[in-house]
């Protein structure tokens, strides 16, 4: 039991997450962060860390590990409590005023609140596996799911599977280190940056749009991926060491979907003031959605600026929505 009431608790300790904190500390309000990982900085941290990023303001490219790194020092600075490892399960109402207090309950604790972010990324996820038989006796010897080192790439001759911007990035970036690499996408369009799509045409991978994996074979570990052609169904076996899939992700708002927020499919929406339909719960970053809404990691950053600050006002309505001048801080 946690009986320390926070001006605000966030839900998620990802690049969103941590930014509020950070501005929410710049405004004087206590903050309680929560996430079900067991590391700060979300998929970045899990998923990506050895992935460079390219649309964050003063970075022509940052590696997804050193951001995190970046934000966790700014997002640390003001103290807040930090519990990693549990997973958000309830949220109660401590009394029924204008402005009500809530209880966020985890797997482990209880996180009473003035008001509460949430900033929970796409939710619950897990990458999305191949429907092969024999696909889950591979994992860990050559099949991968998200890299999070490209030492085990090294020197491999190696299958990308996927056409969006993890697939071409990964393309990129890996063939700086594999022998020979090769990327298939069941379509001859893709969903990336049109910059990394251009870099990877004229790269050594080898493209072979419309082509779908059909199995995966080898004594142990992978040694050969058999693809097809979804328009002539001609079959081809390529030599490889790993497969490294990346199809997208299954991902849940889990118990949060029932906090009685006004839902769009799977995320949440919110006002220009990132204001739910439930006083004092805000929302930011790509749990979000409102019209024009873009799903990029600087619209998160804006997003968690503008809901601490109303949030600020919210319990204050003395207080300036305007926090002024970032330059004026001292």
């Amino acid at each position: 039991m946690n009986n320390d009431l926070a001006d605000m608790v966030i839900v998620g300790g990802g690049p969103t997450g941590l930014f509020g904190a950070c501005y929410a500390g710049m405004r004087g309000m206590s903050v309680t962060i929560l996430d079900s990982l067991e590391v700060l900085g979300g998929q970045l941290a899990t998923l990506y860390p050895e992935k460079y990023i390219y649309d964050v303001a003063g970075f022509p490219k940052v590696l997804a590990k050193d951001l995190v790194a970046d934000l966790i020092e700014q997002g640390l600075q003001y103290r807040p409590t930090v519990r990693l490892g549990e997973q958000v399960e309830r949220l109660e109402v401590s009394d029924s005023s204008d402005r009500p207090t809530y209880r966020v309950i985890t797997s482990k604790g209880d996180y009473p609140a003035r008001t509460v972010l949430i900033s929970a990324g796409v939710g619950a996820f897990s990458p999305k596996k191949l429907p092969l038989k024999n696909a889950t006796e591979y994992e860990g010897n050559g099949l991968y799911y998200f890299v999070q080192s490209m030492e085990p790439f090294r020197g491999k001759r190696v299958l990308i599977v996927g056409g969006g911007d993890s697939a071409v990035d990964w393309a990129n970036m890996l063939s700086d280190v594999t022998d020979k690499q090769f990327l298939i996408h069941r379509r001859d369009g893709f969903r990336a940056h049109e910059e990394s799509v251009s870099k990877m045409r004229i790269g050594p991978t080898q493209i072979k749009v419309f082509h779908e994996l059909m199995a995966i074979e080898g004594d142990g570990t992978i040694e050969r991926a058999v693809i097809y052609d979804n328009r002539s169904k001609v079959s081809d076996t390529l030599s490889v060491d790993a497969v490294l899939v990346n199809i997208g992700f299954e991902s849940s708002l889990g118990p949060i979907k029932d906090w009685g927020l006004e839902l769009e499919g799977s995320q949440i929406k919110v006002d220009s003031m990132m204001q739910t339909n439930r006083p004092g719960i805000f929302a930011a970053g790509d749990v979000t959605t409102y019209p024009g809404k873009l799903k990029l990691i600087v619209t998160g950053f804006s997003e968690a600026a503008i809901a601490a600050n109303h949030a600020k006002h919210y319990l204050e309505p003395e207080a300036n929505i305007f926090p002024g001048h970032s330059t004026a801080r001292k």
